[in-house]
């Protein structure tokens, strides 16, 4: 009696809903708006930026919203293709043609890069917060777009993996998309092959790791800039640190939104591969497939989210916030003045008279 809601009969296999067509180009224009948007605020910042550490920042938060911009169109022009021509077909929903293996190491590389960067991003701001003297002197321009270049490799190789018949891509339920192969093909089947387990493995604890680590890294950076501001006596000089904590707080903002929208995925994909692997029969796993559909969906929506990390948490939107909750908070104390507005613009010329 128990029925998949992604796919309660053939007809939605072979006729994907028109519905689905539409959510999916909304979704693709608001992404290309976002990250559009996103993308003139960090380059205009990028070309202003004086500061080092804040350039190479801009520097990785601008490779991850192209990244995220591409990740965004390239799989949805395909899944919108599916949906138009309506080639899932029940006879095509478990091939391995071209085109799913294109769909499926797309969705696996621009999957892995934005948790790889956030990563990345949060590991530099730690060293940057926590030991200013290390970060100038190990960290440049240079080194930095090495560093991305490793990332998208990295990224591309774990993507390219199946071609070497070190797990597969197959279309997905109800026919719209591919990902890797987590379920048995048919009622049928032999159970998934070792290799499909250890790549679902590898994609889902190299996304899960990359999660952790900047939660520690942030976490880090979050505690120190705190301390350093509550130990800073009422009329001291202003340290330089403005530009730590607009750096960080955008830093949670993207590891919040990648937790949020990737983790439903990684965990349910690893849990699927688990289930399937140890237990041949469809039986039990329909609600599964039903997950991972709903999971990919959220998943998409972490390139329209990350753009608006940028967009929303700039220093000017942080200091009205700060303005406001002040008011709210009755004009005054002790805490509240250790964290004074003019801090956020005045580290700026503070940094350019250095210089």
């Amino acid at each position: 009696m128990m029925m998949c809601l992604s796919a309660p009969d053939n007809r939605t296999s072979q006729h994907p809903n028109a519905s689905g067509a539409i959510m999916v180009g909304v979704s693709m224009t608001l992404g290309i708006i976002s990250n559009i948007v996103a993308l003139f605020i960090l380059v205009n910042a990028y070309c202003l930026q004086r500061r080092r550490s804040k350039a190479t920042f801009l520097l990785f938060a601008t490779s991850l919203v192209v990244t995220d911009f591409f990740g965004h169109v390239i799989p949805g022009a395909l899944v919108l293709r599916l949906y138009i021509s309506r080639n899932a077909s029940t006879e095509d929903v478990h091939s391995t043609g071209g085109m799913c293996q294109f769909l499926g190491g797309s969705m696996v590389f621009f999957g892995l890069c934005p948790l790889f960067m956030g990563c990345a991003m949060a590991a530099e701001r730690c060293l940057g917060v926590t030991k200013p003297l290390l970060h100038s002197s190990l960290v440049t321009k240079t080194r930095g777009k090495v560093c991305l270049s490793v990332i998208w490799l990295a990224a591309l190789t774990v993507a390219l993996l199946p071609c070497f018949q070190l797990g597969s891509y197959t279309y997905q339920e109800p026919g719209t998309w591919c990902f890797i192969q987590v379920f048995n093909s048919t009622k049928e089947a032999a159970p998934l092959r070792t290799s499909d387990v250890a790549f679902v493995v590898l994609f889902s604890g190299l996304g899960l790791t990359s999660l952790a680590a900047a939660l520690v890294c942030n976490t880090i950076s979050g505690v120190t800039l705190v301390l350093a501001r509550l130990r800073r006596r009422p009329g001291s000089h202003h340290s330089a640190k403005s530009h730590d904590i607009e750096m960080v707080v955008q830093l949670v903002g993207i590891m919040v939104t990648s937790c949020i929208c990737w983790c439903p995925l990684l965990i349910l994909t690893l849990m699927s591969a688990i289930r399937s692997y140890s237990e041949p029969s469809e039986s039990g796993l329909c609600n599964y497939k039903t997950l991972m559909w709903m999971a990919v969906r959220l998943a998409t929506w972490n390139q329209i989210l990350d753009p608006w990390v940028y967009i929303l948490l700039r220093r000017t939107v942080l200091r009205k916030i700060y303005l406001i909750a002040k008011c709210q908070a009755g004009l005054g104390g002790t805490v509240l003045r250790r964290w004074e507005p003019t801090s956020f613009p005045s580290s700026g010329k503070n940094e350019v008279k250095q210089v």
